[in-house]
């Protein structure tokens, strides 16, 4: 029995089935998340956000996620290559830091021209 998950803001969805982690599904729908340490929860790159309507749909944390995140669990984030996925879920990818300061950017340059 398949499941799915979306993710936005690139809005992609995928059928997976269930046991596949994020971080094994976003490449299978060629959603790029960044990683360096191969998936073993070392460099803390794919972290993603997970609605509290969804937490149900991911496994629940590992010790690893635990030890890495702390108080950011309690704020929806899990790390893609630990959280695996067991139900229908939404995931929200960070944004790139380069486009976030481009959009910065464009957003005071506008904020400046109405002034």
């Amino acid at each position: 029995m398949d499941t799915q998950i979306t993710f936005f803001p690139v809005k992609k969805t995928l059928k997976v089935r269930p046991g596949t982690s994020v971080l094994q599904a976003s490449r299978k729908s060629r959603v790029h998340i960044p990683t360096r340490c191969g998936g073993n929860a070392g460099c803390l790159m794919c972290k993603v956000e997970v609605e509290p309507a969804d937490e149900a749909a991911l496994t629940p944390p590992t010790e690893a996620e635990r030890r890495k995140l702390g108080p950011l669990l309690d704020q929806g984030v899990r790390l893609a290559c630990q959280a695996n996925i067991i139900g229908s879920a939404v995931v929200k990818l960070p944004e790139d830091p380069l486009k976030a300061a481009i959009r910065k950017q464009l957003e005071r340059q506008n904020e400046e021209e109405l002034w």
